[in-house]
């Protein structure tokens, strides 16, 4: 998968819910701008979290990734400014509940995104102020819109609460990852594992954690996400933890995964 040389789309996926998922899309993508490259966070999850935490209002969204994904209007069109500088979202809006079944009968169901961010893609082109990624934030499942996001994607990156059953769900995912090289996304990767809500009081999160790099090695990041209440106050406030606390805990982490995640795609250009 190449939309052009410089522009990289990363899906957060994991089809278990409640593993911070939204939050590292809406944080990550703030601390990617932060250290300035030009983000557009894709909100594929008919919940709508990740817009609601960047400060979108439902009554105001407009033009949504409903309309995308039905090819109604194109991605450009959805794409809206955060308080955020250099950091845009294309929101979600309820609407999306009912798409796959109308996209589900046409035989690009599977591409329909992959389509609207090459046309974004071409759009750009030469443009100085064009995006340098893309962050597709899923719904908990393994769905058609994820499947979306899968085949528009040139990697994964897989946020993983320490919990008991996170291997059970890393290895389903990784299953799922491999299905869709074989038959829809060739050029599909696994960009990393990003641990999250840790807590090192924990023996479990700590054993959790060491299992994990066991099982991936090299693809966990060294960044950990730590469990930080300003984390999760911030959505509350319509802001990015990082335009609610710097400071924090938190906020600190995201800004060191940003670094590591640019890093790596360095050396993923390099190779």
């Amino acid at each position: 998968m190449a939309y052009s040389s410089d522009l990289r789309v990363i899906v957060l996926a994991n089809q278990k819910g409640g593993v911070g998922k939204t939050t590292t899309a809406i944080n990550l993508g703030t601390a990617l701008a932060a250290i300035g490259e030009r983000v557009l966070i894709v909100d594929l999850d008919p919940q709508g979290n990740a817009s609601t935490g960047l400060g979108i209002d439902r009554r105001n969204r407009g033009i949504s990734t409903y309309e995308v994904m039905t090819g109604e209007e194109p991605l450009k069109a959805a794409v809206k400014e955060t308080a955020v500088p250099r950091l845009w979202i294309a929101p979600s809006t309820l609407d999306l509940l009912g798409v796959e079944l109308e996209i589900a009968p046409h035989k690009d169901r599977a591409q329909r995104l992959r389509n609207a961010i090459q046309r974004l893609a071409e759009q750009q082109a030469t443009l100085p102020d064009r995006f340098t990624y893309i962050l597709l934030d899923c719904p908990p499942s393994l769905n058609l819109l994820t499947i979306n996001a899968l085949v528009a994607s040139d990697s994964v990156l897989v946020p993983l609460q320490c919990e008991f059953f996170a291997l059970e769900g890393l290895s389903q995912l990784l299953s799922t990852v491999e299905q869709v090289k074989k038959s829809l996304n060739a050029d599909l990767s696994i960009h990393g594992v990003v641990l999250t809500m840790y807590d090192p009081r924990n023996n479990l999160a700590t054993q959790v954690a060491a299992d994990v790099r066991g099982f991936m090695g090299d693809k966990v990041y060294d960044t950990i996400i730590p469990r930080n209440v300003r984390v999760s106050e911030a959505p509350s406030h319509g802001k990015p933890v990082l335009l609610y606390d710097l400071k924090c805990s938190g906020s600190q982490a995201y800004l060191r995964l940003a670094s590591e995640i640019i890093q790596r795609e360095r050396q993923l250009r390099a190779a």
